[in-house]
C-alpha cells in the first residue's frame, strides 16, 4: 500500500548540501552533551541569522571535550558572550546556552561516507559586518572565505 504524504520531500532532502562554506552570524537554538569514551562532545544546533538568504537554515556540528580540543569549546564559549561566572567554575549549563548569538565559519567533509560540518572558527556577533564584508571581499577574490587574520585561531 502506498501513501502519499505532502511534503516528505522537503523533510527528506539533505539541507547540510544547501549551506555553503563560509561565515555565518547564527544562533545557539540548543546543545547536547554526548558521552563517548574517546570522544565526548556537544552536539550544537545552530540557526543562520545572516546572510538573509539563508536566514533560518540549521547548522549542526560538533565540539569534542578531549583535553585537546578544550581550546576550541572556550573559543566557542568566549566569542558568544556564554557567562563568564559559569566558565570561571568550569560549568556549562546546557540550558543557557540557547539564544546566545556570534558569527561561526563552517566547511564541509566526509568522513566515512558521512556528509559533516566543521565548525573551524568563531568571532563575536558584534564583528559580523566587519566579518561579512570581508568575506564578501575574499569570495570573490577566492572560492574559500575565512575569518581575517585577527580572528583568535592562535588559540589553538
Amino acid at each position: 500500500m502506498k501513501r502519499q504524504l505532502p511534503g516528505l520531500a522537503d523533510a527528506a532532502r539533505d539541507s547540510r548540501s544547501e549551506i555553503p562554506d563560509g561565515i555565518f552570524l547564527v544562533r545557539v537554538d540548543g546543545a547536547q552533551f554526548r558521552w563517548h569514551a574517546r570522544k565526548p562532545f556537544y552536539l550544537l544546533r545552530l540557526s543562520i541569522l545572516e546572510p538573509k538568504a539563508l536566514a533560518g537554515q540549521p547548522i549542526v556540528g560538533r565540539l569534542y571535550c578531549t583535553q585537546k580540543a578544550m581550546w576550541k569549546l572556550g573559543w566557542f564559549l568566549h566569542d558568544f558572550l556564554y557567562d563568564p561566572e559559569l566558565l570561571v567554575h568550569e560549568q556549562i549549563d546546557e540550558k543557557a546556552l540557547p539564544g546566545l548569538c556570534g558569527v561561526v565559519k563552517i566547511s564541509h567533509t566526509v568522513v566515512r561516507g558521512i556528509s559533516l560540518i566543521n565548525l573551524d572558527g568563531f568571532a563575536p556577533a558584534s564583528q559580523w559586518e566587519e566579518l561579512s564584508t570581508v568575506a564578501a571581499a575574499s569570495s570573490s577574490a577566492s572560492p574559500s572565505s575565512s575569518l581575517p587574520s585577527s580572528a583568535p585561531e592562535a588559540r589553538r
